[in-house]
């Protein structure tokens, strides 16, 4: 991977989220210089040693951090994990309301010291906190948005590249919606390599994906969190990979099409709702998110993802 000379990343938080992103960070060379930052002073501190020590073994880039929130100052990209940690069964929404109060106190001061950024939310849930911070900052469009489904279709795709006995990166499928409970596969456009998923049978002819099967791969990714949170406490090595691959895409203007959650405006009707839809990320963040097919199924799924993420967000208007 080309190395971005003198971009310089933040990640805020240095719980098991954030430093699994500013690991993952290090050893892809995704920023020349990376930044943890905690009010936490030991346990900052404590995590950014640990990284340090490992850098003789990885690239270019360096690693600072504390809990001083200076040293988040002129960066080019901010990725804020900081938040309440989900507990075993509780939903991402139910999380909302204490991590949308550390997100009015902290993100204004964050937008001060860094003005040319871009910020990208991964604490929970993700969906709500980027209208959230929509809302309380005056960055232009697509500046800010969130993780979204990135994570969610990399379940997929690995669940499918298992069933199907190839490699994950010749999946191509998209969880969208809310990152949560009402998010769904895009199974209408999903194909392995240039076949269509419903099309692609075993060596001996037979279908590997009929509707059961689909069903049962939806349930595993939309409960894939919850089975983690429950065995280990967090999730945190995958959402780091996924995380330091979108600052990529913007940090070296690459215009990936990743599945990130940005503020709707007019799409299919749907206004003011933070959702994951298929976007064209580079650089400044979102430049453009897509109009793509839906079925008649995913089209009312995508309305029904957009008005439990609407009750949610009118909460805190």
């Amino acid at each position: 991977m080309t190395l971005t000379r003198g971009t310089k990343l933040t990640v805020v938080g240095a719980g098991s989220v954030g430093s699994s992103l500013a690991y993952a960070a290090l050893i892809r060379n995704s920023a020349r210089e990376v930044v943890l930052y905690d009010i936490a002073t030991a346990k900052v501190e404590a995590e950014v040693l640990d990284l340090a020590h490992g850098t003789p073994f990885a690239g270019p880039s360096s690693i600072s951090g504390g809990s001083d929130i200076d040293l988040t100052a002129d960066s080019d990209v901010v990725v804020i994990t900081a938040g309440a940690k989900q507990q075993p069964g509780q939903t991402r929404l139910e999380l909302a309301g204490v991590n949308v109060r550390i997100l009015e106190a902290m993100l204004p001061q964050l937008v001060a010291l860094s003005p040319n950024a871009v910020f990208i939310l991964v604490t929970n849930p993700c969906d709500v906190l980027t209208a959230v911070a929509e809302r309380i900052t005056d960055l232009p469009k697509g500046r800010i948005f969130s993780s979204g489904t990135v994570l969610d279709s990399a379940r997929l795709r690995w669940l499918v590249a298992e069933a199907a006995g190839v490699a994950p990166q010749s999946v191509h499928t998209l969880i969208v919606g809310e990152h949560g409970d009402t998010e769904f596969p895009l199974w209408s456009a999903a194909t392995i390599g240039q076949t269509p998923l419903s099309a692609w049978t075993d060596a001996d002819g037979t279908a590997l994906f009929p509707r059961e099967r689909l069903e049962t791969l939806t349930h595993d990714v939309v409960n894939a969190a919850y089975k983690i949170i429950e065995g280990k406490g967090a999730t945190n090595y995958a959402i780091g990979l996924s995380g330091a691959r979108i600052v990529e895409a913007v940090l070296r203007d690459e215009r990936s099409i990743l599945p990130v959650s940005s503020v709707l405006h007019g799409y299919r009707g749907i206004d003011g709702v933070a959702l994951s839809l298929p976007s064209i990320v580079g650089a400044g963040g979102v430049q453009r998110v897509l109009d793509v097919a839906f079925d008649a199924r995913e089209e009312e799924l995508l309305h029904h993802s957009a008005e439990a993420l609407r009750r949610s967000i009118e909460l805190f208007a």
